[in-house]
C-alpha cells in the first residue's frame, strides 16, 4: 500500500494504524485459543490484584461494568472464574480465579508473546524497549 507523505509523517495516523494492526493479531491470536482480550484483561487482573467484585475489576482493568459481566459470565462457564458471595456485603460477589483459569492465563500470556514478537519484528531489542517506553509515556501523559 502506497501511503501519501501527508499521512505517513502524522505520529497520531501512524498509531491508529499499528495499533489497528496490533489489535487484529491480538484478536487473532486469541481466538485460537478461544478467548478475547476482555477474558485476557480480566484474568490477568485476578491473578496480579487477587479476589475482587465485579466493579472493582471494571475499573482496574477498564473495561466497562456492562460488559465485565458478560465477560465474566463466559469464564465462569468454562470454570476459569469463581464467583462466591462477599462475606461483608452479600449484594457483591466476590470474584476469583481458579486454578484452570491461572493456567489458562499463563497460556493467553504465550499467545500474547507470540504476538509481540511478530508485532516488533522490524526493531531489535533495544528500539522494542524504546518504544515501549514512549508509548508509555504518551498514555500515561494523555491518561492523567
Amino acid at each position: 500500500m502506497e501511503i501519501p507523505s501527508r499521512l505517513s509523517g502524522l505520529p497520531s495516523w501512524l498509531l491508529t494504524q499499528s495499533a489497528s494492526h496490533a489489535h487484529r493479531l491480538v484478536s487473532e491470536g486469541f481466538a485460537q485459543v478461544g478467548m478475547r482480550g476482555y477474558h485476557y484483561r480480566l484474568l490477568a487482573t485476578l491473578e496480579e490484584f487477587g479476589p475482587a467484585s465485579q466493579a472493582d475489576l471494571g475499573r482496574r482493568s477498564g473495561i466497562h461494568f456492562s460488559d465485565v459481566v458478560a465477560a465474566l459470565n463466559e469464564l465462569a462457564e468454562q470454570d476459569l472464574v469463581r464467583r462466591d458471595p462477599d462475606p461483608a456485603d452479600r449484594r457483591r460477589n466476590v470474584v476469583t480465579i481458579t486454578p484452570a483459569g491461572r493456567r489458562k492465563l499463563k497460556r493467553l500470556d504465550r499467545t500474547v508473546e507470540g504476538v509481540q514478537e511478530e508485532l516488533l519484528a522490524p526493531l531489535n531489542p533495544e528500539e522494542r524497549e524504546q518504544l515501549t517506553g514512549l508509548l508509555a509515556r504518551l498514555l500515561k501523559h494523555h491518561s492523567s
